[in-house]
């Protein structure tokens, strides 16, 4: 074997007692790559999937053959996410709208409802801002008289015809001195300055010439001690009374018809209409009663009326 020519396509190498030297190899290896000319070359086993000639160096592997669903995935980028599927939007019925006010309610506009309901004749109270069973049976009411459902609640059909048939309500009449009105003053009280009281509307206004100038809530003595009726006139009055014969605190008072006086009681503050005195008139607004207290003086006129 040794000494013996070797061809490669047409050119002839020399071996050299089996060695081969390697500047003769790899000029041997640049003549044959220009040989080849534009055909395939096969790298490393990786052949140019077009035919075309494209050439791979040794170093960049081969891509891979395409898949099914198109090109792989690079290795440095993310994952792909699948794509959600927004859930099939169920039929929905559409809500019916609910009511603006309804009993458990509080706050300025329960008392803006009250007040409108006053004007019409329906709510017979001062407002108060909460909507209880009062409130209730004059929404009723009025939902009686423009032909609506009377559910008791104020739904938005009920709220436009009550202010389309309303005014806007004053400060006064949403914020009256008094839980209750003080109505029209008995003639009595016309001239003059007289404490007017009344037992129809369980007020005390304090009037100077026709005027009132401060209202207070009051309540009365019970069926077996009532309270007086008729015009009378101070007598004395005691800043700090104690009463002798029940042995209780009656601030303010100012006595108009033997044991019976105007005064402040705690109880009533406390208690509300739940109670009764023994005959006086009870007041519970302690701030109030103190002024009226030293506007008044010994031969001040008294009207109570029911």
């Amino acid at each position: 074997m040794a000494g013996r020519p070797t061809e490669i396509r047409g050119w002839r190498m020399q071996r050299s007692s089996g060695r081969r030297t390697a500047p003769v190899m790899a000029a041997v290896l640049v003549v044959a790559a220009l040989a080849v000319g534009c055909r395939p070359v096969t790298v490393s086993g990786a052949t140019a999937p077009d035919g075309k000639g494209a050439r791979y160096a040794p170093t960049t592997p081969a891509p891979p053959p395409l898949g099914r669903h198109g090109p792989p995935a690079s290795p440095h980028s993310a994952p792909a996410r699948p794509h959600p599927t927004a859930p099939r939007a169920a039929h929905r019925a559409p809500r019916a709208a609910g009511p603006l006010m309804a009993p458990g309610a509080q706050g300025a506009r329960v008392r803006e409802l009250q007040a409108r309901l006053a004007q019409l004749g329906l709510f017979g109270r001062s407002p108060t801002g909460s909507y209880a069973a009062v409130t209730t049976s004059a929404v009723r009411a009025f939902q009686r008289r423009q032909g609506l459902p009377r559910t008791g609640t104020v739904q938005p059909a009920a709220w436009l015809a009550l202010r389309s048939q309303t005014r806007r309500p004053s400060h006064a009449e949403l914020y009256p001195p008094t839980t209750r009105p003080v109505g029209a003053l008995d003639p009595r009280c016309m001239r003059g300055r007289v404490i007017c009281i009344s037992k129809r509307t369980n007020t005390l206004a304090w009037v100077v010439d026709g005027r009132v100038v401060s209202a207070m809530d009051v309540r009365f003595g019970s069926q077996y001690t009532p309270t007086r009726e008729g015009t009378f006139a101070l007598t004395f009055k005691s800043r700090h009374h104690v009463s002798t014969l029940y042995d209780t605190a009656m601030p303010y008072a100012m006595f108009f018809s033997g044991g019976q006086a105007v005064h402040y009681s705690a109880d009533f503050a406390a208690r509300g209409y739940r109670g009764a005195s023994h005959g006086c008139v009870n007041v519970r607004d302690k701030k109030k009663v103190a002024a009226l207290f030293h506007a008044t003086h010994q031969g001040t006129k008294v009207v109570i009326s029911r």
